[in-house]
């Protein structure tokens, strides 16, 4: 029997089957990933790492993290971006060593994450050989802090504290690098009077400078 055209192109059209890889990111499996690469970082360093190790490590496929981050480079960066200070606002105590100290509580308690000890050090051996690595790693990890110098820095030159051209650079490190030298290099204990002192010897060096010849 012929069918009836008619009927046939008033007939509903079957419905289409989602594609199998439609699924919605799970974030339990995310998380999982990231913590895999906390640890795998810290056992095996990132030349070393791997996608496969990655996913054997957290219980899943490859497929399941290259569907999140293209390669391991991507993501680090993703988890090291995850915990800077981009996004912060920058402080505003009204004056200079309030807002100085602001910034190193701060960067302390970013320093303190598992992840400032056990990736950013080996992540900053392969910057000095790798110049993709290097540029990745700054835009992800000094962007944010930058931008906190310079409104800091701003503020300051408007109150009068410093003056015109004081540089935001040289704040900023005066005050991170004593810092990341105590936490992660020499992993000593970081108390709240030693932030005090050191933002008094940030402003004190910033305004020295300020007022040099």
């Amino acid at each position: 029997m012929t069918p009836d055209p008619a009927a046939t192109a008033s007939a509903p059209a079957p419905a289409r089957r989602a594609p199998a890889g439609a699924a919605v990111l799970r974030a339990d499996v995310t998380e999982a990933i990231r913590d895999a690469v906390v640890e795998e970082l810290a056992a095996v360093g990132f030349s070393k790492m791997s996608i496969e190790g990655i996913a054997r490590r957290a219980g899943v496929g490859k497929t399941a993290v290259y569907r999140r981050w293209k390669s391991k480079l991507h993501l680090v960066l993703d988890l090291v971006g995850a915990f800077a200070v981009d996004g912060l606002p920058v402080p505003a105590t009204g004056s200079l060593y309030g807002d100085v100290r602001a910034l190193l509580e701060v960067m302390s308690h970013v320093l303190r994450h598992p992840v400032a000890s056990a990736v950013i050090p080996d992540l900053l051996v392969e910057a000095a050989r790798n110049p993709e690595i290097a540029d990745a790693v700054r835009g992800a990890l000094l962007d944010g802090q930058r931008r906190m110098a310079e409104g800091i820095v701003s503020g300051a030159v408007e109150r009068g504290e410093l003056s015109e051209g004081t540089d935001p650079g040289l704040a900023l490190d005066l005050a991170i690098g004593p810092l990341y030298w105590r936490q992660v290099v020499v992993r000593d204990a970081v108390p709240a009077q030693y932030l005090d002192d050191l933002a008094r010897s940030v402003v004190a060096g910033l305004t020295a400078t300020a007022s040099a010849p």
